[in-house]
């Protein structure tokens, strides 16, 4: 059985990107000390997008954006990491008054676009917005094209999601103790779909496999969305999915939701109940994104990025639009999504080891 902080390890690390306090955590390590709750760390200009106005930026020194910015999606149109880029890049647009255009790169497990967005130009053109898959990579593959603290120059953490673990509504069960006794006594005669190799989606059901010794047949996609159209089809049978790409399946009936992967249930799903109600404790999986840009990119485009980010994590209309769909609207200092993303590194590192996922 994994350790509890092997599936839950760095949820301490995000909540003190939320600004909650956690019983026994310590703050110091990823915010400097300044043990702050939730709203203060938000509200109150935890990437100095609080505390300077928009206006300020007409007083940068730097001229930028002059042109269209691209910002890199290493997943497929429609799942849950392309739905963020949407929201994010609407609203980068009204703030700093240039087009953001977005480019798709799935496959390889997020690391196609990942090491595409690696080798972009420095200069605040290219942009990345990565997930959980590139902290999760630097274990998975031997050599998976770049290396995500190396490579990148993170920006600000964006948000995060738990995982639902969901049935297409041909599968006859409805709870997880039903699921696994279902194939215990049929080996292999089910299959889970994920947006890929090494995704969230994919740890969580080897991590389940493990845990009860039963097996399942592994069906990668490229992306989110597709892995979604084949499990409410009934082409694959279950799968754990983000909640913002699930929920709206789950409301139409389209897919049987059996737990979700948080410490409480979820206020859109409150008939669902958590994986430790459902049996399984220490199960929290959660899917997180977050700006970057290529090493070595100006400072000042940094900070002013990280103020852009900071500033739209705060509009309500944003709040809602993630709220919606089970996702929180977060925010960090460059210093602070750094930390989080190492100590997701080293979690997700002696998840791949126990689990015997590396490729």
């Amino acid at each position: 059985m994994l350790p509890v902080w092997h599936c839950a390890g760095s949820r301490q690390a995000l909540v003190f990107l939320r600004g909650e306090s956690t019983p026994g955590a310590n703050p110091q390590k990823y915010i400097n000390g300044d043990h702050m709750k939730r709203r203060h760390f938000i509200e109150t200009g935890l990437a100095l997008g609080a505390s300077i106005a928009l206006p300020a930026f007409a007083q940068s020194k730097s001229a930028y954006p002059t042109q269209t910015i691209k910002m890199i999606v290493a997943f497929g149109p429609g799942g849950s990491t392309d739905v963020t880029a949407r929201v994010i890049t609407a609203k980068m647009y009204d703030l700093l008054g240039q087009r953001v255009v977005i480019e798709n790169k799935p496959g390889g497990g997020s690391n196609i676009g990942s090491e595409l967005a690696a080798r972009g130009a420095p200069d605040g053109y290219t942009l990345f917005l990565g997930t959980v898959a590139n902290a999760i990579n630097m274990s998975l593959y031997k050599n998976p094209g770049y290396d995500i603290i190396r490579d990148f120059e993170p920006i600000s953490i964006l948000t995060s999601a738990p995982a639902v673990l969901v049935v297409t509504p041909k599968l006859p069960v409805n709870t997880v103790q039903e699921l696994i006794a279902l194939a215990r006594a049929k080996p292999d005669s089910l299959n889970f779909a994920t947006s890929g190799v090494g995704t969230t989606p994919h740890l969580a059901g080897e991590i389940l496999l493990q845990r009860f010794n039963i097996k399942m047949t592994h069906v990668a996609y490229k992306g989110a969305a597709p892995a979604l159209t084949d499990t409410i089809a009934g082409v694959t049978q279950l799968g754990f999915k983000t909640a913002l790409s699930a929920i709206p399946s789950i409301q139409a009936g389209q897919l049987k939701a059996l737990a979700v992967c948080s410490a409480k249930r979820l206020s859109l799903l409150p008939n669902v109940p958590t994986m430790a109600e459902a049996g399984v404790s220490d199960f929290e999986i959660t899917s997180w994104n977050g700006l970057f840009a290529p090493k070595g990119t100006p400072a000042e485009i940094v900070e002013k990025l990280n103020q852009v980010c900071a500033n739209i994590s705060r509009m309500k209309d944003v709040q809602d639009t993630f709220a919606a769909q089970a996702a929180d609207s977060l925010t960090s200092t460059p210093a602070q999504f750094k930390a989080f993303i190492q100590a997701e590194i080293t979690k997700w590192g002696a998840v791949v080891k126990s689990t015997g996922a590396q490729i």
